[in-house]
């Protein structure tokens, strides 16, 4: 949008639209892309949109989409992801990938169109309280009806995405708040009262930490997905460096630290390796950074590393001693909590941990997951994704749905570097793997972007292989046809005595995954045995097709089980 900034002053505000006013307020603080869909009362947004050089819209197929894509863009770049949607189904359309967005701590700003301001609480069309539904499930929301208004929500909605804890932001804007004209004001500075993040530790807390760290026999780094945030892996890693303490990374932090670092455990929790729960279980410190203890790591917090002291840093207090009381509790910037640990620690006199890692090396070695390409027959999906990260490499961001694939990509896949890794965790939501994958690779256009997706999930957002193909946005998905709703009947094998009530979905017979590509633009193709495994031609290399998308690769597998115990027995 062309308007010339310049004209824009306090002293002589030029006259803009309401939706005029957003365009110029989101070219401001830096958007690029937008994923939406127009309907009648965003609709005003969309004409000065088109005209705008500075942001690229992509219509996708549906508002979920539009989120998650939101997300994996964010995820893959560190910005802001911007997620659009008119009112009423619209909005509530984007409801679970704003959900999705609180849980993992994703910067996500949401614009929905609202009714007519004197139309709002009267049951209009398509009208719903789109700021009530979300309110447990963001950071902040505004309801904006009146047009002057609109620059400084847009700005401050962007400033509480991306600091303290990052998180989803809601704009619902009123139809005649877009269509009004005011003076187009942008402020000096955000006001944003009590709304102040704390990112630098209290010294006193981390001389406290470094003191129970030098006390410790059988200390742990139990990392979480705020050091990827946080941007916080190379102070990590000189944490390690320093103090040669073992580590466990979440789910959400698989990358934080190489996994070939002969140091790092590997995942802890449920679905956890033998030596990440072994090193929680038996610790006597736990050094919790950046992570929330949830229940899929802790499973019964009475009975979770009971002999265990608690250093807990997070930029939230509110989750510091939510689930774990934290002997020392650390409100800051994780980045600024490991640098100044480094600081205290570098050169201390630590105590001896070679017994410690002697005996978790034991367990990491004993207990590694053993794979065969085949098992009855069948194509081992752990085989088809391993050898996937083996043939695209560790620079590739891979992004996984919800279940059993998820689960054997966090452990199978290269996880070198951080930041490559995108899956719902705290959600788990179902068709996120798709439209994150999008996301991403809109966001970093020169990298490959591997998704790793079940039967179930794909087949909930599949359709946004339509916009890669016609957006040119070049997407691998993998495919893992197991025929069933697998995590689900994973549990009715171990708790429900095998009784499979609606978890078989019948994908041997349809959809024909590979077939329903060529349908959306892309490219297909089926794999039953582990035969032409090292052919590039079907993984590494990116379809450069002007006209293409992605790549739907099938690969038919047995049942399995991704919980430690069937794993490791």
């Amino acid at each position: 949008m062309k308007k010339g900034t310049e004209e824009m002053t306090e002293a002589s505000p030029t006259l803009l639209t309401g939706a005029e006013a957003l365009v110029e307020s989101l070219e401001r603080v830096g958007v690029e892309v937008i994923f939406g869909i127009p309907g009648g009362a965003i609709l005003p947004a969309y004409d000065p949109l088109g005209q705008s050089k500075l942001i690229r819209h992509i219509l996708v197929r549906h508002e979920q989409g539009a989120g998650h894509a939101a997300e994996g863009y964010a995820m893959a770049t560190g910005k802001v992801g911007v997620c659009m949607a008119t009112s009423g189904p619209g909005a509530t359309n984007l409801v679970t990938a704003i959900a999705d967005a609180y849980m993992d701590s994703v910067p996500v700003v949401a614009i929905t169109g609202q009714v007519g301001s004197a139309s709002i609480g009267t049951d209009a069309f398509q009208e719903a309280d789109i700021r009530g539904i979300t309110f447990p499930i963001t950071k902040h929301s505004f309801l904006i009806t009146r047009a002057e208004d609109i620059p400084a929500a847009i700005q401050a909605a962007f400033h509480l995405a991306k600091t303290g804890r990052p998180g989803p932001v809601l704009v619902d804007i009123a139809k005649d708040a877009l269509v009004n004209k005011a003076p187009f004001i942008w402020p000096e500075q955000i006001d944003l009262p009590g709304y102040h993040p704390v990112t630098k530790p209290h010294a006193r807390q981390i001389r406290e930490a470094a003191r129970l760290i030098s006390e410790a026999e059988r200390p742990v780094l139990y990392v979480g997905g705020g050091v990827i945030k946080a941007g916080a892996s190379s102070e990590l890693a000189e944490l390690v460096k320093v103090t040669g303490i073992p580590v466990v990374t979440t789910l959400m932090a698989r990358g934080a630290i190489p996994d070939s670092h002969e140091l790092n455990m590997g995942m802890p929790g449920m679905h956890g390796t033998v030596a990440a729960v072994g090193a929680l279980q038996r610790a006597d410190l736990l050094i919790a950074l950046g992570t929330r203890f949830d229940d899929r790591v802790t499973g019964r917090l009475d009975t979770f590393a009971p002999g265990a002291k608690v250093v807990h840093a997070d930029i939230d207090p509110a989750e510091i001693s939510k689930n774990r009381l934290a002997d020392v509790p650390i409100v800051g910037d994780v980045k600024e909590v490991i640098a100044e640990l480094n600081g205290v620690l570098r050169g201390a006199d630590l105590p001896d941990y070679t017994p410690w890692k002697r005996f978790l090396t034991s367990l990491k070695t004993r207990y590694q997951i053993g794979l065969e390409p085949t098992h009855e027959g069948m194509l081992s999906p752990e085989y088809v994704i391993k050898r996937i990260g083996e043939l695209v490499g560790p620079d590739a961001y891979y992004a996984a749905g919800v279940g059993q694939h998820q689960m054997w990509a966090a452990h199978l896949l290269p996880f070198e570097k951080p930041g490559r890794w995108l899956n719902s965790g705290g959600a788990g939501t179902m068709g996120y793997c798709v439209p994150a994958a999008m996301g991403a690779q809109v966001g970093s256009p020169d990298s490959q972007v591997w998704g790793i997706d079940g039967d179930g999930c794909f087949q909930m957002t599949n359709q946004e292989l339509v916009t890669c193909a016609l957006e040119g946005i070049p997407i691998k998905i993998a495919v893992i046809n197991n025929q069933s709703l697998g995590m689900v009947r994973q549990w009715q094998t171990l708790f429900y005595g095998q009784r499979y009530s609606n978890t078989d979905l019948k994908t041997h017979r349809v959809p024909d995954f590979p077939m329903l590509a060529p349908g959306d633009g892309s490219r297909g193709a089926t794999r039953r045995d582990a035969g032409g495994g090292r052919r590039r031609d079907q993984t590494g290399d990116r379809d450069h097709r002007p006209s293409g998308g992605g790549r739907v690769c099938g690969a038919q597998g047995r049942h399995g089980l991704a919980d430690g115990r069937r794993r490791h027995q």
